[in-house]
């Protein structure tokens, strides 16, 4: 019974300290990374690293970073970072010569690194990155309701212009045959006013043809006196 917990016992704390150096390796390899060096400047101490990582961006000014050569991490030197452009780092070495002793250093030389403070930097901006994806997801929801709303709107639109257009063809439709029965009204009136034109005008024909005068003679004045009249 003693020898099963002790097997227990060792299993567990095997897998509980492999499973920590694992992590503990991955985090520590997210603060490895090379270069090669283009440039060195011994009087002032100082080497130019050409570098191309894409987290690069994390490394800042006044970094701590620890280099070595391609023979092994035995010995490493100590440097921090007093300027960075795009794919350069500018690397302040306090202890050169030593290290000249012991590192490879020339121009052209590979070399890789390790800094802490990358490690520190990329936890922070992971941390910000979750958070920005946390927002983004927020924001992307709210987005998606949002457009929704926009899409359901734009339905309700449709429904209300497509309702008012059938009231509107209707009424359309109305108006027209208002018109078209007030024009046939006119066309009627207009025939028979002009029925009831031609009736008179046959009527003052027939009145003008068929007139009786008062007597059957006329009056006429002698040439020679104007104040003389008869009837002939």
């Amino acid at each position: 019974m003693k020898l099963w917990i002790s097997i227990a016992l060792f299993s567990f704390f095997f897998l509980t300290n492999s499973g920590f150096a694992a992590s503990s390796k991955v985090k520590k390899s997210n603060g490895i990374f090379s270069g090669r060096i283009s440039r060195i400047n011994e009087k002032a101490s100082l080497l130019r690293l050409k570098v191309d990582f894409a987290n690069m961006k994390y490394l800042n000014k006044k970094d701590k970073v620890e280099f070595w050569d391609e023979r092994g991490s035995d010995i490493r030197c100590k440097a921090y970072i007093i300027g960075k452009s795009n794919n350069y780092l500018l690397m302040k070495v306090p202890e050169f010569d030593y290290c000249k002793r012991f590192i490879f250093i020339s121009e052209g030389a590979y070399v890789q690194l390790f800094s802490q403070d990358l490690i520190n930097n990329l936890s922070m901006g992971k941390e910000l990155v979750d958070i920005l994806l946390k927002k983004k997801m927020a924001i992307s929801s709210k987005l998606l309701r949002n457009k929704k709303s926009l899409d359901s709107h734009i339905e309700r639109v449709n429904a209300i212009n497509l309702r008012y257009k059938v009231l509107r063809d209707k009424l359309e439709a109305e108006w027209r045959e208002d018109l078209a029965s007030l024009e046939e009204d006119r066309l009627t009136s207009f025939r028979n006013h002009k029925d009831l034109e031609g009736q008179l005008l046959e009527i003052d024909d027939k009145l003008e043809k068929y007139r009786i005068e008062d007597k059957n003679l006329k009056e006429d004045r002698w040439a020679l006196d104007p104040r003389l009249y008869f009837s002939k």
